[in-house]
């Protein structure tokens, strides 16, 4: 049976004639539906559509049993279709029955079919349906049917624009509460408290068409806008504003080298070649942008590649003639209000009365949260329903301790508020004030603060904060963002520029950790894992593809010429994994003394502790290693088999239960005894309280974000390490779930600071 999709760009022209020519919504959608299996060889093509209560409803098809129409229904998550919905991203499969998602409808006929391949269909940004084709015969689609069927999706969607087949209200969000005072949860992401009226963020933008007449025309409008949009950004280096705001200026580098990225307009070139407008072009790639977002757990590096939708966006409107920087005029207090949005978007905004910004989006590691923190922004995300239960000009605060945010505040939420809002600015001075002192506790402890970082736009946090190095420096971005494997000389000028910007401070860098949860362009997987977090990733690939590490070794070295290097490897599982490693690094070594290149003045080989197994081998790792950190993010939910993505556990175990502590006492004790350096550059390191167990453990490293310096040096300076280390030995055997309480308890006791 033929496989390839006839002339995409004849079949594009087609679906749009379908869709101009007269009928009901439906007749059109019915005539797509046949269009699409006709041009794709396949035996059955259906369109499911989102309804009201996540419902994906068969609108059409061509194949099944036309009395399926409109009686089969799935919810987002169930069988094949639901599984597209709920992750919206494509599944290609060749038995379908044997899928363990697989939900047969017998009232379809869909039983005779094995090959499946079902994609989302979006609309601003959410799955608005699935189209999916099947085939009798099992197969493997092939990736070009796969980007044809997205594209075809994208004109799909333009027939949803008109509300005839589901009406525009059905899906959108409960407004009851508007005019009522409302307090929405939410998840701090940048620190402080802030009042003022609601500011929306622009709105959506939209393509009104997807189909291009003259596909030249539209190459060389793309190519003129990315021009412009280049332009742009030059003159946003220019800025005056700029000189006095080191990250910024970080964050638009960045920016910079996004826009020159080839990789990027090339596949953008390739879609409007493939018969899509210029906007259609960029908005579909931003699509697959989009999708590989959702394949990646690790937040930091998913909200790194998000920074491309800000791009994608202001090229989308260059290439609607709208060049502006449409800045809202801010002339009193203002929150500004958003799904979500990218740091040179916030950088439009008048700066001088803005308070707050709250998003129903975000994340902690968003660009846009590094610069709304350097500016000294409080920061709200994740607020379910915030865009439904707030209009433009009406009062908001935002707290970031309580995570609420209070719409429509009472007289006594309000005056809270400013009470809150005087204690904090007094707190913040205070944290400044002790920046430069050391990390000492009151009987004469020192504890080394580090910070985490993983870009240069965070390097100017060094100096902010009062850290002592970088802990953990992760390499893996520049190799998410590249089409290719980046080449020795663009590594090495990520490195050095790293240790140039930390002078004669430290930096830790950890080798690649990809793959799994975290995949890279230029190294597809063959087949998806049930659990990429314990899968093929991190050193597991490094090993397998050893010129990945040997080019990235290779890189580290040439960077620190004459500096000290120090680099851990992560996901070790067993010392005879880490041994392999330092027999490449050593043969990296030996290479550069071949060619007669400067050798760091030192290097030191670490590895992170994440996978249990390893503690059962301590005496050998430590014989191995000159320093251990420990990641206390995997390593926990290795350690209780527990999920940390999935909600339903997210407070399910504690970090200070008694067996956690137990086993980082060993791991601490063990590494103490044999004068070897551990840090932990987890997350538990970054809250006092977790901060303070630790401490109290035997721990005198800690690498931690950078917001966290503040909080957690304040506690190290207020408390006795004898007292505390009394208690947690003490508390070890103990059976309770949590020793939270008592701690807390002791903290009050004697007075040490936490916050």
């Amino acid at each position: 049976m033929p496989d390839s999709v006839s002339q995409p760009r004849l079949l594009l022209r087609r679906l749009h004639s379908v869709m101009a020519a007269g009928g009901s919504a439906q007749d059109r959608l019915d005539r797509v539906a046949q269009l699409i299996a006709q041009n794709m060889v396949a035996e059955v093509c259906s369109i499911y559509l989102s309804r009201a209560g996540g419902v994906l409803e068969l609108f059409a098809t061509e194949g099944l049993k036309a009395s399926a129409v409109h009686q089969t229904r799935l919810n987002t998550g169930e069988g094949l279709v639901g599984l597209v919905a709920e992750r919206g991203i494509p599944l290609n499969i060749s038995e379908a029955p044997n899928h363990p998602r697989f939900a047969y409808r017998p009232e379809t006929g869909e039983d005779i079919y094995h090959s499946f391949l079902g994609v989302p269909v979006l609309r601003t940004g959410k799955v608005a349906g699935v189209l999916v084709v099947q085939n009798v015969t099992p197969r493997t689609y092939k990736v070009e049917e796969v980007e044809a069927l997205q594209t075809i999706a994208m004109v799909i969607s333009e027939l949803l624009a008109s509300g005839d087949l589901i009406a525009a209200d059905e899906l959108s969000e409960d407004a009851a509460s508007l005019g009522t005072s409302v307090t929405l949860n939410g998840t701090k992401l940048a620190d402080g408290v802030g009042s003022g009226i609601a500011v929306f963020h622009r709105p959506q933008i939209k393509i009104l068409r997807t189909v291009a007449e003259d596909t030249e025309l539209e190459v060389g409008r793309l190519e003129q806008a990315i021009t412009t949009l280049r332009e742009h950004l030059e003159d946003m280096l220019k800025h005056p504003d700029l000189s006095h705001m080191g990250e910024h200026r970080e964050v638009l580098e960045t920016y910079r080298m996004f826009a020159y990225d080839q990789g990027w307009q090339a596949k953008m070139r390739e879609a409007a070649l493939s018969g899509l407008t210029a906007e259609a072009a960029v908005d579909r790639v931003q699509q697959d942008n989009r999708i590989r977002m959702q394949q990646i757990r690790d937040p930091y590096l998913r909200e790194r590649i998000a920074d491309f939708e800000d791009l994608a966006s202001r090229l989308i409107r260059i290439l609607q003639g709208d060049e502006s920087v449409q800045r809202e005029a801010l002339g009193e207090p203002t929150v500004l209000v958003a799904r979500n949005i990218g740091p040179a978007e916030l950088m439009d905004y008048d700066r001088t009365f803005l308070q707050a910004i709250v998003l129903e989006e975000g994340s902690a590691t968003a660009h846009v949260t590094i610069i709304a923190r350097a500016m000294g922004l409080p920061v709200v995300g994740r607020v379910a329903g915030l865009l439904s239960h707030v209009e433009a000009g009406e009062h908001i605060i935002v707290d970031t301790d309580s995570e609420h945010v209070y719409v429509r505040p009472s007289d006594d939420i309000i005056q809270s508020y400013r009470e809150t809002a005087r204690l904090l600015k007094d707190q913040l001075a205070a944290y400044e004030a002790e920046r430069s002192l050391p990390s000492r506790t009151l009987d004469g402890r020192d504890v080394n603060l580090l910070m985490n970082a993983g870009l240069l736009v965070d390097l100017p946090n060094l100096e902010n904060t009062g850290a002592e190095g970088i802990g953990l420096f992760r390499t893996e971005f520049q190799f998410m963002i590249s089409s290719a494997l980046p080449k020795v000389d663009e590594q090495f000028k990520i490195y050095s520029a790293a240790l140039d910007s930390a002078g004669d401070k430290p930096i830790v860098f950890r080798t690649l950790d990809i793959g799994g949860d975290k995949q890279v362009p230029f190294l597809p997987r063959d087949e998806e894992e049930e659990n990429p977090a314990m899968g093929w990733r991190a050193i597991r690939i490094a090993l397998e593809r050893p010129a990945l590490l040997r080019f990235q070794l290779r890189a580290m070295l040439y960077a620190a010429a004459g500096r000290e290097l120090n680099v851990m490897f992560p996901m070790i599982a067993e010392v005879a994994e880490l041994r392999r490693c330092k027999s490449i690094f050593q043969k990296e070594i030996d290479r550069l003394k071949l060619h007669g290149r400067t050798p760091p003045s030192s290097i030191k080989i670490g590895c992170m502790l994440e996978v249990p197994s390893l503690v059962w081998q301590m005496d050998l790792l430590l014989k191995e290693v000159d320093f251990l950190s420990v990641g206390t993010n995997d390593l926990m939910q290795f350690f209780f088999a527990c999920d940390r993505s999935n909600p339903r556990l997210t407070d399910r175990y504690d970090l200070l239960a008694p067996p956690v502590l137990s086993f980082l006492h060993s791991v601490i004790s063990a590494c103490n005894d044999k004068d070897v350096p551990i840090t932990v550059c987890g997350e538990m390191g970054s809250k006092p309280i977790e901060a303070m167990a630790l401490i109290g453990l035997g721990l005198r490293r800690l690498s931690v974000s950078p917001s966290a310096i503040g909080p957690v040096k304040r506690m190290i300076r207020s408390m006795h390490v004898d007292r505390l280390e009394e208690f947690m030995l003490s508390k070890l055997a103990a059976g309770d779930h949590s020793i939270r309480d008592s701690l807390l308890y002791f903290a009050r006791d004697h007075d040490v600071k936490l916050g």
